[in-house]
This record gives C-alpha cells, structure tokens and sequence, in this order.
C-alpha cells in the first residue's frame, strides 16, 4: 500500500503545456501513481475534449488543477522545487538529481509540499525557470535519443516516487519558496550595503546559490530568523567600525 502522507505532499506543476491532450496524459500518469495535485502555469485556452479523452478516469485531476500564470506564484508555498530539464548550461544548475536520488532525498524532508516542475514539450523550462527552482532532477536517456514526451518524463517520476515512498519526518515544518526568497533578498542587501560585490552577475549568482542552498536544506522559521540576523548583524559590524574609524 502505498505512503498517501508521502505522495499527498507532492504538487506537478506544468509550465505552459501546448496541447492539452498531453496534459490529459499527465492527469493520467500521476493517478495512476497516486499523485492528485497539478498546476497549471499557462495563459493558453484547452480543449478539454483531447484533455479528457487522455486522461480518461483521471480527468477530475485536471478539473481540480490550480492555475496561475506565473511559475514563482505556483511555488511560492513549497518547501522545495525542482525542475525536470536535461540541458545543462551557465543559468543552469550545477548539478542534479536523478529520480531515485529525488525520492530518497524528499524522504528526508520535513513537512510541506513539493512542486516538481515540468516545461513546454517543444523546450523544456527557459533558464530562467529553472533558477527559479532549487533543484534539478533529470531522467537518464540514450544519447541517440534523449527527448522523452512530457507524460512520460511525469510517469517515470511519478513511478519513481511511488515505489521509493518512505514515512518523512514529522514534527517541524519547512520554511517556504517564498519565506527563502526574502530572506536572500535581505541577506543580499546587506552584502550591497559592505560592498560585497564587486560586478552585478556575482550578485546574481551569490542570490541564486544561497536560495538553493537554503531551500535544500529545508530549514525552519526560527533557524531562518537566525540567518536573517547573521547577514544583519554583518552589515551592522562593518558600520560600527568604519564610525570607529571616522572619529
């Protein structure tokens, strides 16, 4: 039988699907492994004929399916997004997971939902998709042919998690995608304000690092509000002795 608490926490979030036949597939694979929450990241109109003639019994995932039209809106409340691409490039992650590392590692997380994001079938996620998630899981394919159609890159994730779901711990809740950005938000300011940087694309580059870094390691409020006062306290040094020195 399988762990629903475990399979409960996960949300598949498309990013701008073109066909809906497709996102009817997708309703498909996930019921099929237990998966029941989806989002919608699109502004496109369906035909909700090919989405249900896909999806068969698995339309009501598709009827109940959030939308929005912005991905950070989508993950904003997870503990953790991952994206499903495998490109590699300079926006782009510097390493990733594989389907079982994925299982296994949100086996080990705290409370909260986890939003495995998939991308258009003509392109997958831009690159800026993919910085928007603190992780990447990627299907090992033939180097002949590594394209998997959008529904079974979902099957085999969603396979995947469903035979490796393990009891995760209870107790502490993870701290969210959203809660994360503003405390890299603020901690980059302070690191502005000592003259931390010294060319815009380390900015870029340190803001995206610390948001995966923290993301990964799911921590909660009150070790977040620890950070916060780390980067403050940092900040407050640097002025209390350059006042020392003007005196």
């Amino acid at each position: 039988m399988e762990n629903k608490e475990f399979l409960n926490r996960i949300e598949i979030v498309l990013v701008d699907t073109q066909d809906g036949a497709n996102i009817g597939s997708v309703c498909r694979a996930m019921k099929t492994m237990g998966l029941t929450h989806l989002t919608l990241v699109t502004k496109r109109n369906y035909d909700e004929n090919r989405v249900r003639t896909l999806a068969l019994h698995a339309s009501d995932l598709y009827e109940n399916a959030k939308r929005t039209e912005s991905l950070e809106d989508a993950i904003k409340d997870s503990i953790l997004a991952v994206g499903a691409t495998r490109r590699r490039g300079k926006y782009r992650k510097l390493s990733s997971f594989s389907p079982e590392q994925l299982a296994s590692h949100i086996s080990s997380l705290p409370d909260g939902k986890v939003s495995i994001v998939f991308g258009r079938e003509s392109d997958g996620l831009t690159d800026e998709e993919v910085m928007s998630c603190s992780a990447v899981v990627s299907i090992p394919t033939s180097e002949a042919f590594p394209s998997l159609n959008l529904s079974q890159a979902v099957q085999i994730i969603a396979y995947t998690l469903f035979t490796k779901a393990q009891i995760y711990p209870q107790g502490m809740t993870a701290v969210t995608h959203e809660r994360v950005r503003q405390a890299v938000d603020d901690a980059s300011s302070h690191l502005s304000a000592i003259g931390y940087y010294k060319w815009d694309e380390e900015r870029k580059w340190t803001e995206n690092f610390l948001k995966d870094l923290l993301e990964r390691a799911a921590l909660s409020e009150s070790e977040m509000q620890r950070f916060d006062k780390l980067f403050a306290k940092i900040e407050n040094i640097k002025i209390h002795k350059e006042g020392i020195k003007n005196e």
